[in-house]
């Protein structure tokens, strides 16, 4: 009897192991879809109609939004910036006054539609200030259009070979990397 219910539980537990090896090697077989969990693309529609409204790469759009609010719609951050593109409040309504949306009020940020539209056309200008430079647009993103200006004026950051490292904001330095690395992925994964 005591023999019996030892090979009752060795079964199990060499189950349990052929189980843990056929979803490893399902996992290793589909890493696209593995890496798809952690870099998802929700609001997909959306983010691609205004990338190709305001002239800017989706993946870029989705890249920032992951590392900015990791898709929630009602994040914000300590200095105040909302939603899922993290918008301050003064540059959303500067932005609504530039596309004449005179019904915007600061409600509106934790609406994805309206974030997305208004940080995609923010990246766009971005790049057209910083002529389509990756790590500047980036960095501006971030850190603000003025302290870039000011970095490439000061000679702090030279516009013609921009490297992360020449950041001088830690903050926006790894915020620029995280952003990078992010879009690379999104790159691999999505790109056809």
């Amino acid at each position: 009897m005591l023999k019996k219910k030892k090979t009752i539980g060795t079964s199990k537990k060499l189950l349990l192991v052929l189980i843990v090896v056929i979803l490893i090697g399902f996992v290793l077989l589909n890493i696209p879809t593995f890496e798809k969990i952690i870099y998802p693309y929700p609001h997909q529609k959306i983010v691609e109609k205004y990338a190709a409204q305001y002239g800017v790469d989706p993946l870029l759009v989705v890249a920032i939004i992951r590392e900015e609010s990791k898709f929630f719609p009602q994040s914000q951050s300590h200095k105040g910036a909302v939603g899922l593109m993290q918008l301050m409040p003064s540059t959303a309504q500067a932005i609504a006054e530039s596309l004449g949306d005179k019904s915007y009020s600061n409600e509106d940020l934790i609406n994805p539609e309206t974030n997305i539209q208004f940080g995609t056309w923010y990246l766009g200008s971005l790049e057209k200030v910083f002529s389509n430079n990756l790590i500047l647009v980036i960095a501006a993103y971030n850190g603000g259009r003025g302290h870039v200006q000011e970095w490439i004026k000061s000679g702090q950051i030279n516009p013609n070979n921009v490297r992360q490292e020449d950041i001088p904001f830690t903050e926006t330095r790894d915020y620029v990397g995280r952003v990078l690395k992010s879009y690379q992925k999104y790159i691999k994964l999505y790109r056809t």
